[in-house]
């Protein structure tokens, strides 16, 4: 039998388009905008994770084009030997000097990051605690080391403790997202942070969907709680917040010196482009000298919570810009995108695995760059296809 007889038998997705309910890979020919065109169509943005609007900046993109003209398309080579340019380690200076540690390493990907950093640091005989709704990447980075890994319930404090206990003081590692990044709802760090401190283990905080969001400075959940200093290893996306492509790990300079010569995520990729790299120098320069986009994305959010709430829709534990409508099935996960679509909202479902079976939701996610007159055309759509569908 051929190894290839599952991809051949694979029929879920063409299912999926056949009855016209296949949201993957729309396309988009537009810039990354609070509206873009999609298949050809206008439609509002309220599903993209450019929490401050920084995708189209013109200084961003000048940031871009300056470096592309300077270094070219790209390094031809892995940071190890011949790809560490001054823009690199200018950006890994900012960064570090943003989330508040000695030092930093910037990967090609976020993915690359989370994977890089964990099967780096747990070894043979150690743990790594893990919240069951962390992102793909840090379960990835799991099962690449040659640690165990625990996973405990979403956000609950108790089943942490049993997994930290089941560790039986041999050395451990929580990692979790600060921002769930289907949820919305924030990593209680506080006594995170105790019971690691309780039971001698170390402590990594992915800021994916939190850099830009949390935190006095936009540097994420640690600084949000004050609980930089006890947090080991900082993780961070450039994908989000900051407009390009790429992740970070931050923290004192003997761990990053540790993995820039053990991992195998850096060491046997390519660098980081020189645009990419720019592009985020110049979002960091944005978000610091406009503090006023982190003010206007929470004044955006809070209202669209008020609004989907008083609509009666279930939003779940959310406090944050990614807001999630749970529906139920994913049958009307679907039929609810599909409707939204028709109606010129970009939204996004998301169905099993990424949830529990029946737990499917309309996942928004909001811009500070949203108008309040888009705002209310995009409530306008929700309530009339949310009583349409019978979920509010």
């Amino acid at each position: 039998m051929s190894i290839l007889k599952k991809c051949f038998d694979y029929t879920e997705a063409r299912k999926a388009i056949a009855m016209g309910y296949y949201p993957y890979f729309r396309e988009i020919t537009s810039e990354q905008d609070t509206e873009v065109i999609c298949n050809g169509k206008k439609m509002l943005m309220m599903g993209s994770n450019s929490y401050l609007g920084l995708t189209n900046h013109p200084k961003v993109i000048e940031a871009g084009v300056a470096a592309l003209k300077k270094y070219g398309s790209g390094c031809a080579g892995s940071r190890f030997l011949n790809g560490t340019l001054d823009i690199h380690i200018e950006l890994e200076e900012k960064l570090a000097d943003l989330v508040g540690k000695e030092a930093c390493l910037a990967y090609p990907t976020g993915y690359q990051a989370n994977l890089g950093c964990i099967s780096a640091i747990v070894g043979r005989g150690e743990y790594i605690v893990i919240d069951k709704y962390d992102h793909a990447s840090i379960i990835d980075g799991c099962l690449l080391s040659d640690g165990t890994m625990l996973r405990y319930n979403h956000n609950d404090m108790k089943s942490l403790e049993k997994c930290l206990i089941r560790a039986d003081g041999k050395p451990a590692l929580i990692v979790v997202d600060g921002i769930f990044s289907m949820e919305g709802d924030i990593a209680n760090l506080p006594e995170i942070s105790e019971l690691a401190e309780r039971y001698g283990a170390n402590l990594m905080v992915d800021e994916a969907h939190s850099l830009g969001v949390l935190g006095k400075r936009g540097a994420g959940a640690a600084e949000h709680f004050g609980l930089t200093e006890k947090t080991d290893f900082i993780m961070g996306t450039f994908s989000k917040t900051l407009a390009s492509v790429g992740g970070f790990i931050a923290a004192d300079e003997p761990l990053i010196h540790y993995l820039k010569h053990k991992s195998r995520a850096l060491i046997f990729s390519a660098s980081l482009p020189p645009a990419s790299t720019a592009s985020v120098i110049a979002a960091l320069e944005i978000m610091e000298e406009e503090p006023e986009r982190m003010t206007q994305l929470w004044e955006n959010t809070d209202y669209m919570m008020k609004e989907f709430k008083a609509m009666g829709y279930d939003t779940g534990t959310s406090c944050t810009p990614v807001i999630p409508l749970h529906v139920g099935d994913m049958m009307t996960a679907f039929r609810m995108w599909s409707r939204l679509s028709d109606e010129g909202v970009f939204i996004n479902p998301v169905i099993p695995p990424a949830v529990p079976p029946n737990s499917c939701l309309i996942r928004c996610s909001f811009m500070s760059t949203h108008t309040r007159e888009q705002l209310d055309m995009a409530l306008d759509k929700f309530r009339k296809i949310g009583k349409e569908i019978g979920i509010i």
